[in-house]
């Protein structure tokens, strides 16, 4: 219940106790809180066992903790068999490699070879395009960065806004 609550902050919240409560009441709020949290607990049972009773004996095997959507679909997705292929595909896919290919393209930088699924063949780049950054046709490689010009481009003016 507490997993996730540090040394140092439950140290904290005792002090905060203390000082709130006072060091002659606070043994007696714990019991009153530790009976309410039991009387809790023993409530959610009886009622889980209710609704268990009430269902009948083809829900025997019924958890409450399958009713949250993830566990839910996580224990459906084991339990298919048509989906093992789409677990292998899952494993095999690099989301990270694939970003950082496409980041490459973006920006115009030529991604390394070992990157690529298939190394450098023959001297060319994978993408099969000439490494001069045209195409085939004499067209300009797209993906290539430009070169660009000493002079930088200036932003347009408007006299309006001023």
């Amino acid at each position: 219940m507490f997993s996730d609550i540090g040394a140092l902050e439950l140290v904290t919240l005792v002090v905060l106790a203390v000082l709130v409560f006072g060091p002659d009441k606070l043994p007696k709020v714990i019991q009153d809180v530790s009976r309410f949290i039991r009387k809790v607990r023993d409530f959610s049972d009886s009622a889980k066992a209710d609704i268990r009773s009430e269902l009948g004996p083809e829900f025997k095997d019924f958890e409450f903790e399958d009713l949250n959507p993830k566990t839910f679909l996580r224990k459906q997705l084991d339990q298919n068999e048509d989906l093992k292929e789409l677990k292998e595909l899952r494993g095999s896919f690099d989301l990270k490699k694939e970003m950082n290919d496409v980041a490459d393209a973006v920006h115009g930088r030529e991604p390394q070879p070992s990157a690529v699924n298939g190394a450098v063949v023959n001297g060319s780049p994978p993408n099969g395009l000439p490494a001069s950054g045209h195409a085939a046709g004499g067209t300009p490689d797209l993906l290539k960065k430009q070169d660009k010009s000493d002079t930088p481009e200036r932003p347009p003016y408007d006299s309006d806004a001023t």
